[in-house]
């Protein structure tokens, strides 16, 4: 088995806040930069942005908080942040295998008692297939895969039964879920076409994505006003996407909005394979097969990771990691930032 190589998180776009890590307040970073953990030992495994603090944890179970939330704690398995509330998923206080999900309010620091906790349980073994637990993707979903966490009341939101999730996306007023058959489901606010139906109307249950059956997906992402979905052989796109022909009276690009209800295949350059996706608010990064970063949409903070504030109507690759010899395999995007996990290229 090859040795696991350990890479470094990088992050770009609006950092008013400070939301990376060793970053300061009230800066726009236009090109990635590799975050400064305090902690040299830590070694951050997974990275949850919300607008104004950014949340990361670690392979050692720490939770840290970065931007107008501080604050951090230990034994977390997995945190996911938003304006509202701050999720973690913490080991559980008795014996077995069950965990702890805490909400918290994030000016909270995560001291004192949460907001409500409940203990949540995997999902017993099947009995079909392999008889093994289910793997259920991170937060918003749930480790027992039938329920999710939301940032607004109700907090604990049950799916139904035959829903069986494989992943579960949250964007500004949509959902998107995942099952285990490559199926993809969409519900909340769709008049912006982000929920690929065709119509600009909203959902208020999980409905299925009739245009995409019959091609399983492997992959979602959820934005603010856009959805993308990836299978094993295409990347598709709907919902409000940033276009930017014209000309502002500055000469800067000035982006205008195109609608698209229905799901759009969208092709990367140079033949590029699309195997994992993460939408902004108004922007879109994916990492390919062979670990190149392509990014398009909104640029204003830098958040494209392109060296400038420009908006994209296409996908571009980000060169910076491309020119260090560094193999993309992660990427998170924040409402108007970005953050990449890369390693060093393996030497042929």
């Amino acid at each position: 088995m090859a040795e696991e190589r350990l890479g470094s998180w990088f992050g770009f776009g609006f950092c008013g806040f400070g939301q990376a890590l060793g970053s300061s307040r009230g800066r726009q970073v236009h090109s990635p930069e590799r975050l400064r953990v305090q902690d040299a030992g830590a070694d951050v495994t997974s990275v949850s942005a919300s607008w104004s603090y950014t949340a990361f944890v670690s392979r050692a179970g720490r939770v840290q908080l970065s931007g107008s939330a501080g604050g951090a704690a230990d034994g977390c398995r997995d945190a996911w942040a938003s304006e509202t509330l701050l999720v973690v998923l913490r080991d559980g206080r008795g014996p077995g295998p069950g965990a702890e999900l805490q909400a918290w309010a994030p000016g909270s620091a995560l001291r004192g008692e949460p907001l409500w906790a409940q203990t949540v349980v995997p999902e017993a073994k099947r009995e079909e297939g392999t008889g093994g637990e289910t793997r259920a993707g991170p937060l918003p979903l749930l480790p027992c895969a039938r329920a999710y966490v939301s940032p607004r009341p109700p907090f604990y939101r049950p799916l139904a039964p035959e829903l069986r999730a494989r992943r579960l996306e949250l964007g500004t007023e949509h959902a998107l879920l995942l099952d285990e058959a490559g199926q993809v489901y969409s519900w909340g606010g769709g008049r912006h076409g982000q929920l690929g139906h065709g119509t600009l109307e909203a959902e208020l249950e999980p409905r299925l994505l009739e245009a995409l059956q019959g091609l399983p997906m492997a992959e979602v992402a959820a934005g603010g006003w856009h959805s993308v979905c990836v299978s094993a052989t295409a990347l598709n796109e709907d919902g409000s996407e940033v276009k930017g022909p014209a000309r502002a009276e500055d000469g800067a690009p000035d982006p205008f909005i195109a609608v698209q209800p229905f799901p759009a295949l969208l092709d990367l350059p140079l033949g590029s394979d699309a195997v994992k996706a993460s939408c902004g608010s108004r922007h879109t990064a994916v990492v390919t097969r062979t670990g190149e970063l392509y990014t398009w949409g909104w640029g204003k903070y830098g958040q494209l990771g392109h060296k400038d504030t420009t908006s994209w109507d296409r996908p571009c690759r980000v060169e910076y990691f491309v020119d260090r010899q560094l193999q993309v395999m992660a990427v998170r995007c924040g409402p108007w930032n970005t953050y990449v996990y890369a390693v060093d290229k393996e030497k042929s």
